[in-house]
């Protein structure tokens, strides 16, 4: 039986999702873009530690994959703005509960790194 999701060149929708969203940035800037439109700017002092250049390399895979918009205003000098989409705006639930997840097991994740002593894998 054939994959269904073989033309769309992954086979797992899972890994597939997970390694476009799972970056560094992704999902913090998804959650920048919850509640408000940002130009690039305001959302590089939003955001704070990414380059501009990773902030540029993110929107564009956010935008291609379907979570945000860009929008390009006719004016001088041109005015870019970013929004979450639809889709975007249907990942905020799961991203919100997995926020909340993380942020109420982050001290056993912590302690049982430091408990099982391999420091090569924390980094």
């Amino acid at each position: 039986m054939a994959n269904k999701y073989a033309e769309f060149g992954h086979p797992c929708p899972i890994r597939d999702v997970l390694d476009r969203i799972g970056d560094q940035w992704s999902l913090l800037i998804l959650e920048s873009l919850a509640n408000e439109t940002y130009r690039f700017n305001a959302l590089h002092r939003e955001i704070g530690d990414i380059s501009r250049q990773m902030l540029t390399v993110t929107l564009k895979r956010l935008e291609f994959d379907g979570y945000i918009s860009r929008t390009v205003f006719a004016e001088v000098p041109t005015r870019v703005e970013y929004r979450l989409t639809a889709l975007g705006e249907s990942f905020l639930q799961p991203l919100r509960q997995l926020v909340e997840w993380a942020d109420t097991h982050h001290e056993a994740i912590c302690f049982a790194r430091k408990t099982n002593g391999d420091s090569s894998l924390t980094g």
